[in-house]
């Protein structure tokens, strides 16, 4: 049987770090894993999260599976998180699931349960596992224009006429904030004008947020979601905790739907539960108990928020920090979209050629499509990329 499987298709991102591993060069810089990384090029251990463990280790008495959709309180502390007062307690089903991957996956087949024809439409660009998933599950898949390589701004006019096309019961994945892989983001106007047209075509949005707290701030980031959640009858959320709580290898993350109604939150839950139950039967718990600790206790929470809000604060300063260098180099503020995006990420604008030729002449990595991670930059390495970008003829 196995001798009838053949090559996949190698993951982009996953060459380029091996790449990077191999470079032998001295001063190289590593911008296309995407992972939070401090100036030491360290993912650090988040000072809440570390003191949520030592409590774990200490005060649980079993490692006992929790239910199919999660221990609850880990669903309560981060749908309130992501949703806010606009979280619909008597419409919200839940599901611990592993990693914001494992809810996108979960999601995905959730309407394909429910609506096995409906198109499910992307940005472009997105992130590369939505449309890989979509493809895996064999459902119909659109886009619609998102991002403007000329302005490095949204192209929400293209957007606009674009999901025009969307039909009653299809899905339009949105990213809640800090868009992988642009950093650019609608403002809460265009939200609005998002959900205004998809409630008059009958579709349902599916909201992807991995960064809350990474953009503009915890409130801020989520208000879009929040936006929409409260404007649609039907939504789906799928949050990840790898990003703002620093805990990427535990694997946490949570899907919610906003049922119809009251009436159908009962089988809503049960559809989600059922898939977990096939797909994986019981999520994950360490990182999911922590978030919940962490979210549930005032000190805790603090830190977290407070340490959270240095590496938002952080990741602006490097972005500002490399707007100047590039304007300083290049006399003109072209550049200056860098230091509006949001997030780890912004998507450069150069050509395959001109990020090779910076991987080649600079030993600088990014991804083909000239992605690259905002936080694997440092003050020393900023003035070596904006001389990089300059040299490549960006």
């Amino acid at each position: 049987m196995l001798n009838a499987l053949t090559p996949q298709a190698p993951d982009k991102i996953l060459a380029l770090m091996a790449a990077f591993k191999e470079d032998t060069r001295d001063g190289k810089i590593d911008l296309g894993v995407g992972v939070y990384k401090d100036a030491s090029g360290l993912t650090p251990v988040m000072r809440a999260v570390k003191a949520a463990e030592r409590q774990l280790v200490e005060t649980q008495d079993t490692k006992v599976y929790t239910g199919l959709a999660g221990d609850p309180a880990f669903a309560e502390t981060l749908s309130s998180l992501v949703l806010g007062a606009a979280r619909p307690a008597d419409r919200l089903a839940a599901v611990a699931t592993p990693g914001g991957t494992g809810a996108i996956r979960q999601g995905l087949e959730l309407i394909q349960m429910a609506a096995p024809e409906a198109t499910v439409w992307m940005s472009d660009p997105t992130w590369p596992n939505h449309p890989a998933i979509i493809k895996y599950l064999g459902m119909k898949a659109g886009t619609y224009r998102y991002f403007d390589n000329e302005t490095g701004g949204v192209d929400f006019d293209g957007m606009l006429a674009d999901l025009a096309g969307v039909a009653p019961g299809d899905a339009v994945i949105l990213h809640g904030c800090c868009h992988n892989p642009t950093g650019a983001n609608l403002t809460l106007d265009q939200w609005r004008a998002v959900a205004t047209l998809l409630e008059e075509k009958g579709a349902v949005p599916f909201i992807d947020i991995a960064y809350q707290g990474f953009g503009d701030g915890l409130e801020e980031d989520a208000a879009g979601t929040r936006l929409m959640v409260e404007a649609m009858p039907e939504a789906i959320i799928a949050a990840s905790c790898s990003k703002n709580f620093g805990i990427y290898r535990e694997r946490t993350g949570l899907l919610m739907a906003v049922a119809p109604s009251a009436d159908k939150l009962k089988v809503t839950q049960g559809a989600m539960a059922s898939l977990n139950r096939v797909n994986f039967s019981f999520p994950p718990d360490h990182g999911a108990r922590c978030v919940s600790m962490i979210l549930s206790d005032d000190a805790l929470r603090a830190d977290w928020a407070a340490e959270l809000e240095e590496v938002r604060l952080g990741m602006l300063s490097l972005r500002e920090q490399l707007a100047t260098a590039l304007r300083d180099r290049v006399g003109s503020d072209r550049f200056g979209f860098l230091a509006q995006h949001r997030g780890m990420f912004s998507r450069l604008g150069a050509t395959p050629e001109q990020v090779e030729a910076m991987r080649r002449d600079h030993a600088i990595y990014m991804v083909g499509d000239s992605r690259m991670n905002i936080a694997g930059l440092n003050a020393e390495t900023v003035p070596k990329l904006a001389d990089a970008i300059v040299a490549a003829g960006v």
